[in-house]
């Protein structure tokens, strides 16, 4: 396995949140040396196992170690986007004895705490260790400046804490 990590940004909707989110995860890490890859999700459509998604499996999924999750609450949970790249992949080869870190983003008060907890539950399933520290991000809309970059303080502290521990982890 190989020492980068994936953030993998979990809705098709083209210029999310989420996305934003995972790229600030990007940015920290790559500054702290570590080499990241980000997957975006935005405009996937596909619930069949591709060629495309094959070719990702095989050059990042695979050899990554640890995952960041960003997840925006639909409905209470997870995209369905999301749980479709779960339940195509090759489970084994791809998350079994891997770690993952969660991050849930919302408009709302929750920061998608349900979601991350639907999406602990199937990580266990197959076999990820998931970190402990799972962040609800709430009212993201209110955490991102013009430019989408994070101006909270309090945010970026705990994006920092969190990304300090999953590295140890």
């Amino acid at each position: 396995m190989n020492d980068f990590y994936t953030i993998i940004s979990g809705t098709n909707r083209a210029g999310s949140n989420t996305r934003k989110i995972a790229q600030h995860y990007c940015d920290l890490l790559e500054a702290k040396g570590i080499e990241t890859r980000l997957v975006s999700l935005e405009g996937w459509k596909s619930v069949e196992k591709t060629p495309e998604y094959v070719q990702l499996e095989k050059e990042v999924l695979i050899p990554c170690r640890k995952f960041i999750f960003v997840a925006p609450e639909y409905n209470g949970s997870i995209p369905g986007v999301l749980k479709v790249m779960l339940d195509i992949s090759d489970y084994k080869k791809v998350w079994w004895g891997k770690k993952a870190l969660l991050t849930g983003v919302a408009l709302g008060r929750s920061g998608n705490v349900r979601g991350m907890e639907h999406l602990t539950g199937i990580l266990h399933f197959m076999k990820v260790v998931v970190h402990p520290n799972k962040l609800p991000i709430s009212s993201v809309d209110k955490l991102l400046n013009g430019s989408g970059v994070i101006h909270d303080t309090g945010t970026l502290e705990a994006i920092k804490t969190q990304v300090d521990e999953f590295i140890a982890f």
